[in-house]
């Protein structure tokens, strides 16, 4: 029996991604636009111009593997039709890219800590900062996933969330305070992996508190 090696590929992973244009209007294929923009980004570009300008750039090595009936899409025609995808069904595609061709190495260290993004809120619309809850490989240097929640006291709910979407099997997942949690720690180990969690120092059952100035 011929095995079948796994399909490893942008292109593959993306293939089943709906689009949610009009068919009539449709000049560029959505996947090889999501390959554009993902070598664009890890290229370093931080825009939908500076994306289209990678494309056109690297145009000649696109086509030995894209199709490109229209060329090089617009920055505008990025821009309006990524503004049109679903983020969940676009994130799961690109995980799933990503398991495929990570290396899980045993003993892997999967360090998994929430930051508030800077300049993300917006006080005319009554909208708080973003905070967000990630996940590093700290071996493969790679973000493995992310989830959004409304304020850095919902990471609690937020990790249980993020460590389904991973596969930490023999990984060492390390987290802060936040999340010392009995329910977070079963849910590592149910899921193959070990887990290190930090502790606030306390007194008893309560939290020990410094004077002030130490």
């Amino acid at each position: 029996m011929e095995l079948v090696a796994p399909d490893r590929s942008l292109v593959g992973h993306f293939e089943s991604l709906e689009d949610p244009r009009c068919p009539l209007k449709r000049r560029h294929i959505l996947h090889e636009m999501i390959v554009i923009a993902i070598a664009a980004i890890l290229c370093g570009a931080d825009g939908w111009v500076a994306i289209a300008q990678f494309g056109r750039s690297k145009r000649t090595w696109f086509e030995g593997f894209l199709r490109l009936p229209h060329g090089i899409p617009s920055h505008d025609t990025f821009g309006r039709v990524f503004g049109l995808l679903a983020p969940a069904a676009f994130e799961a595609c690109f995980r799933a890219w990503v398991e495929s061709i990570r290396a899980l190495l045993p003993g892997e260290i999967v360090a998994i800590d929430g930051k508030t993004l800077r300049r993300s809120h917006n006080r005319g619309a009554g909208l708080a900062a973003l905070h967000m809850v990630s996940a590093w490989a700290t071996h493969n240097r790679l973000a493995l996933g992310q989830v959004a929640t409304d304020a850095k006291s919902n990471e609690i709910t937020a990790i249980p969330r993020l460590l389904e979407l991973l596969h930490i099997e023999g990984c060492i997942v390390t987290i802060d305070a936040m999340g010392c949690q009995t329910k977070i720690a079963a849910l590592i180990v149910a899921r193959g992996g070990d887990y290190l969690l930090a502790l606030k120092r306390t007194i008893g059952d309560r939290p020990r508190l410094l004077p002030p100035n130490q």
